[in-house]
């Protein structure tokens, strides 16, 4: 929260997520692979099943367990390395003017959210988040639209999905007195 008040012409690097934001993102990886996996393993072990079967020299335990142990093996080393590589490209940045988002592995996103625009500002704090000790900021706009059933944050334009409890507290805060200033409160 060090760059909240830093004047927009003096360089400074953005923001970075809270650690325990890994497991978000490690937890959705997961999520999405299990079922790519059972997507694709429904159609790969049958025919890898008759081959089994009449196969010598091994029992079915053993060709069973490599086909478990190889998949799960392969889920936890992709869901690492996806959370880590999301961690390290979600940044934020509150300028003296809009709330910059940069987020991407493959495609990068890269959002301004103006001041002049929010209506509103959610802190939210689930399971995991308390046990990790970080908040969920939603900033809710004038003007975005969203569809229904749309993933989690999509909700939010200015959607910050893991900071620190004591910093979230300062973003509302600063995010309130802008709304203020504006509406003349």
């Amino acid at each position: 929260m060090k760059n909240l008040f830093k004047p927009e012409n003096v360089w400074y690097s953005m923001e970075k997520l809270h650690p325990g934001a890994r497991w978000i993102f490690r937890i959705r990886a997961y999520w999405s692979m299990i079922f790519i996996f059972i997507f694709f393993g429904s159609f790969i072990l049958p025919l890898i099943f008759p081959f089994i079967l009449i196969s010598e020299g091994r029992d079915i335990f053993s060709y069973l367990s490599i086909i478990i142990l190889i998949p799960l093996l392969l889920l936890i080393i992709l869901g690492e390395i996806y959370s880590r590589m999301s961690y390290n490209r979600w940044f934020y940045d509150f300028t003296s003017t809009n709330l910059k988002i940069e987020k991407g592995i493959i495609w990068k996103r890269y959002s301004n959210v103006p001041y002049e625009r929010v209506q509103n500002v959610d802190i939210s704090r689930g399971i995991l988040a308390r046990l990790l000790g970080f908040s969920t900021i939603h900033i809710q706009t004038a003007g975005y639209s969203v569809s229904a059933g749309g993933r989690q944050g999509i909700g939010s334009e200015g959607y910050i999905p893991a900071v620190n409890v004591h910093s979230a507290e300062k973003i509302r805060d600063f995010l309130m007195k802008k709304i203020g200033k504006r509406q003349g409160l």
